[in-house]
Formats: structure tokens, C-alpha cells, sequence
């Protein structure tokens, strides 16, 4: 079990005094979404090509976070909901190759943080809030900055970005749900 790591806060003396370069391990994260076909959650997970991370636990808006998608090697419950997420009428895999996230801003928020920024999906560009929680291992001391987990929540609208094929099958909202495990580059 993972114990939450209170980040982006005032704490009583700082642990880091600039900004950290984390890798992702791409081998233990997941990019999950789930949208509503019928009456039922239909899961998928979407793999990550690419993931620049900065974080900085003193001034969280010096945070940033850069990462591409691959939806072409996007899967879900269902193989005909695989093809079809992926046709043209969705998000046209073929003629739009990738899915980006840049972080605008990063806020403290409790025991978490508030991470806005810009997504593009399909060619269209929108702003996105996520939440975000950041994670140390179980039993690692407090400050423990090496290896984290991060899962970021939050909500887009396929109809924004002109990925609103079979309306009548699939709901309009994607829920996200994604779990990153990230590790402090080795130069830091």
C-alpha cells in the first residue's frame, strides 16, 4: 500500500531547493479512461510515448508536465469498442497520431494539487483541471522524493473535440484515471 505523500505544502524546512527532473516508468503506469456504453463503464487504457516531468515540492507553480499518447495503441473491454474508439468518427487515430497534455499551472490543494493545462486531442486544443495526489512508497521515510506514484482524475467531453461518433452507443463524458509512476532522474 502507498502511503499519500503531503506535497506542495509549507512544510517546516524545505526537503528540495529547486526543481526535479523525474522519468516515467511507463512498464507500471496507466493512462485509464472509462466512458458509459448503454448503462455500463466500459474501461480502456491508452500507453504513453513520451512524459517530461518537473516537479518542485517548495513552489508548486515552478511544477510542469509535459506528456504525448499514443490513442493508435488504445485498448478497451470490448475489441468492436477498440475499432471503433479508434475510426475516424472517435478520434481518428490514422490522421491524428497523438494526444498531448502541457500543464499551465500547478496549485497546492490539500494533500494533493490542482494541475491545469491544455489538451489536444484530434487536432483541438482545451483547457483541463485534473487532480492530483502524489504518492511515496510504503514505508519509505518522510521525504522520500525517489520513486512516487501520482494518479491525476478528471473529465473531458469527446463532443469538444470532435470525437462524438456513435452517440447513440457511448456516452459524451471520458473519465480519466491515471497512475504514473515516476522516478528521479539520475543527474538530479
Amino acid at each position: 500500500m502507498l502511503k499519500p505523500l503531503v506535497i506542495w505544502l509549507a512544510l517546516s524546512e524545505p526537503l528540495a531547493a529547486t526543481p526535479l527532473q523525474y522519468t516515467l516508468d511507463a512498464d507500471s503506469s496507466e493512462v485509464g479512461f472509462e466512458v458509459t456504453m448503454g448503462h455500463s463503464p466500459l474501461k480502456g487504457m491508452m500507453p504513453v510515448t513520451r512524459a517530461d516531468i518537473l516537479l518542485d515540492f517548495d513552489k508548486a507553480a515552478q511544477s510542469r508536465v509535459s506528456v504525448t499518447l499514443d490513442p493508435a495503441d488504445a485498448r478497451m473491454g470490448l475489441p468492436f469498442a477498440t475499432e471503433a474508439m479508434k475510426s475516424p468518427e472517435v478520434l481518428a487515430t490514422k490522421r491524428f497520431p497523438e494526444i498531448r497534455f502541457e500543464s499551465t499551472r500547478f496549485r497546492a490543494r490539500g494533500d494533493g494539487a490542482t494541475v491545469d493545462g491544455q489538451i489536444t486531442i484530434r487536432g483541438v486544443t482545451r483547457p483541463i483541471t485534473l487532480a492530483a495526489r502524489l504518492f511515496r512508497p510504503n514505508g519509505s521515510a518522510e521525504g522520500h522524493r525517489k520513486d512516487l506514484t501520482i494518479r491525476l482524475t478528471g473529465r473531458v467531453s469527446r463532443a469538444d473535440f470532435g470525437a462524438n461518433g456513435f452517440p447513440d452507443l457511448v456516452g459524451d463524458e471520458v473519465r480519466l484515471d491515471i497512475t504514473a509512476h515516476i522516478r528521479l532522474a539520475s543527474d538530479n
